[in-house]
């Protein structure tokens, strides 16, 4: 007597996350979920009714099976199947779900993964801009915060994908001189628990529940009632409009942890599928927290390492973007014995994929953990934010400036000039050259620039935490008082120092990126740790006064300047040695000595930049000292033992000294006289 079976249709470990399957109307289910011995999925049919599916087949870790019934938009999550089915309380997220729904309940908000197909999206003739680094000018700006309050965008459109996207927006950046806009955390994200009893919410977004999934707060309200597809679809209209003007996108990405905190918090996905897999831990089994933010994911482990590509690929390929911001990226490059390695198998992984080919790749090259600062320690292919960078700028132009104004002392230009020639020490050593140098001077955390020179200390007491939180470190000058004041002196001086600033950020060999606003001033009123303050705080005003007109007019001549230098250099400047030269000379226009360089009195140099085969050269002239220097522009002879030939006459380009507009244009002849105002910096074509 024969029996007869009916057996399941055959299911893939591989996609993991939900795809469509061979037999028609079903869906391949698949999660990595080694801490489970049996895994169902629960899932809301299309007539509304819950239904649940046990995932019948597992291999290497993977729980899979085909399922009926779950369609498209379809809410579904995970729990083990011989545990009751807590219907009041949150299931397992699918760490590779495409979208994720958000349900308010009396107990607090329970989240919901969405499967959502992929493809669809028409693109047209758009294509990535593919910009060049050394041509490249990072703007780095929040999505809401950057139009919540601009006049001229559309109502409905503030604080959007679509806003950034509105040709309001995309001439303002184009008119700016941007090539790129680095957007922070995008990816589905939640509050820390701490912040609901403040009355706060997580506004940078660095608390990412959904690797997979665009963040629906900030589409429009139209594509959330809409739903998911919508959300994507205005996402990738935002890419389609912005490579359309030649801009490109970066994604601020937050893989070193997640939004499920210290483990005494309830598990919302990875830690309920496979904690001792997903994250890493240390001496006697407890969590090892290498990012300050209670877990560290652990890219020792291969599912994670495949996790992280997986999501990349599915932002490259599926919406189009220009590459990536890695937040506390050495906490990805950490092996089995938790220490940094720049042939990390996700660094090797990251370079061999060829989805990610020409993508690219920005390091935040630091955590909290032990060897944790790794600038300019990144393999080739890769980018650093240089934070020394960022340090001796400010050194130079806030922190010396304040000794010296007290009577004190201060540093010798030295430190700064390996700023303004890119670095090239730092990132020597890895294979690399100033192209791989992010130079900035503020960032979304830390002061802006216009607080750089408006606070001296930090005033952090609307987080909520009783200024304890942010930096202390900030290298800032106030100029004589802590915050607004209407003395014309002091507001002097602080614009003469944001453009000094804002100058050697833009004039420096390496790639620049601008914090959105500071080209105009913002001020988050002393706060050095906006993250909690999606308020008219963090948000970008633009209803400018003269002060910030001014200062968008130099940052625009600024870029100008750069871009029409660059232009007329060959196509490997300043990479290849043999394409670039810099020389140093003193004010006297002869070649710095050793002992000037190391002189802290000596704060006035030379930069004459260019190549031997370019069509443009430039002399930048530096004045960091409180009084006037007159300068001899470097002559026949001086220019004769550098190397250089011999050069005419010096067209005066641009100053950062207020009264001294109006020289612009002026020619000097090679081995004359000029006068440098004091705390400025002055720009020469040659």
């Amino acid at each position: 007597m024969s029996v007869s079976l009916e057996l399941s249709p055959p299911s893939s470990d591989f996609p993991l996350g939900v795809h469509r399957a061979r037999t028609p109307h079903s869906l391949n289910v698949a999660v990595y979920a080694p801490g489970v011995s049996a895994l169902a999925v629960h899932f809301q049919a299309q007539d509304g009714g819950w239904h649940s599916a046990a995932l019948p087949d597992y291999t290497d870790g993977v729980h899979h099976g085909v399922v009926d019934g779950l369609a498209d938009l379809a809410r579904y999550a995970f729990w083990p199947v011989d545990t009751d089915w807590p219907e009041t309380t949150q299931l397992l997220l699918d760490p590779y779900a495409r979208a994720i729904d958000t349900v308010d309940t009396a107990d607090g908000p329970v989240y919901w993964s969405v499967f959502v197909e992929d493809g669809g999206f028409n693109w047209g003739n758009s294509a990535p801009p593919r910009t060049h680094w050394r041509d490249t000018v990072v703007y780095e700006a929040h999505i809401k915060g950057l139009t919540q309050l601009h006049p001229d965008i559309p109502a409905d459109l503030r604080g959007t994908y679509a806003g950034l996207a509105h040709p309001v927006m995309i001439g303002y950046l184009k008119a700016l001189g941007i090539t790129a806009v680095e957007l922070l955390p995008i990816h589905f994200h939640i509050d820390e628990p701490h912040l609901g009893p403040l009355g706060l919410t997580n506004y940078w977004g660095y608390n990412t529940l959904g690797y997979f999934a665009p963040h629906p707060g900030y589409a429009t309200e139209a594509s959330r009632t809409a739903g998911p597809t919508a959300v994507q679809n205005e996402f990738k209209g935002m890419v389609k409009l912005l490579h359309e003007a030649g801009l490109e996108v970066i994604l601020d990405v937050v893989y070193n942890h997640t939004a499920e905190g210290p483990p005494e918090i309830p598990a919302l996905s990875c830690r309920g599928l496979g904690d001792k897999q997903y994250y890493r831990h240390g001496d006697g089994g407890r969590y090892l927290d290498t990012t300050g933010c209670g877990n560290t994911l652990n890219f020792a482990h291969p599912r994670v390492i495949a996790l992280a590509l997986d999501s990349l690929r599915y932002w490259v390929e599926e919406f189009q973007v220009d590459g990536f911001r890695f937040d506390l990226a050495v906490s990805m490059c950490r092996d089995d014995t938790h220490t940094f390695t720049p042939r990390h198998p996700f660094l090797v992984a990251v370079g061999a994929d060829r989805a990610l080919r020409g993508v690219k790749l920005i390091a935040e090259p630091w955590d909290i953990g032990m060897g944790g600062w790794q600038t300019g320690n990144f393999p080739q292919g890769w980018a650093d934010w240089n934070d020394r960078f960022r340090d001796t700028v400010r050194d130079f132009w806030l922190t010396d400036q304040a000794s010296l104004t007290a009577g004190g002392d201060a540093g010798s230009v030295a430190r700064l000039a390996g700023c303004l020639s890119g670095s090239a020490d730092l990132f020597g050593p890895s294979g690399r050259t100033s192209v791989s140098s992010i130079n900035l001077i503020t960032a979304h955390d830390g002061f802006t620039l216009a607080d750089l020179t408006s606070y001296s200390r930090k005033h952090n007491e609307a987080n909520g935490e009783e200024n304890r939180d942010g930096h202390n470190d900030n290298r800032s000058y106030n100029h004589g008082m802590e915050g607004p004041t209407d003395q014309e002196a002091i507001t002097a001086a602080r614009s003469q120092t944001s453009r000094n600033l804002m100058a050697t950020l833009l004039l420096s060999l390496g790639v620049p990126m601008i914090t959105a606003g500071d080209e105009f001033g913002r001020s988050q009123r002393g706060n050095n740790n906006a993250y909690c303050q999606d308020t008219e705080l963090a948000w970008l005003h633009w209803d400018h006064d003269d002060d910030a007109r001014h200062l968008l007019d130099h940052t625009r001549s600024l870029l100008r300047i750069r871009r029409e230098f660059l232009a007329h250099q060959p196509h490997g400047y300043p990479a290849r040695d043999d394409s670039s030269y810099l020389h140093w000379f003193n004010a006297a226009g002869t070649p710095m000595t050793q002992d000037q360089w190391t002189d802290p009195a000596s704060r006035t140099v030379q930069l004459l930049l260019g190549s031997p085969n370019g069509i443009l050269d430039g002399l930048v002239v530096i004045n960091g000292s409180l009084e006037d220097a007159n300068i001899t522009l470097p002559g026949r002879d001086a220019l004769k033992d550098s190397g250089l030939p011999s050069i005419t006459r010096f067209e005066l380009r641009y100053t950062t000294a207020a009264d001294q507009d109006r020289r612009r244009g002026a020619r000097i002849g090679s081995g004359e006289t000029d006068v440098v105002p004091a705390n400025s910096i002055s720009v020469y074509r040659i």
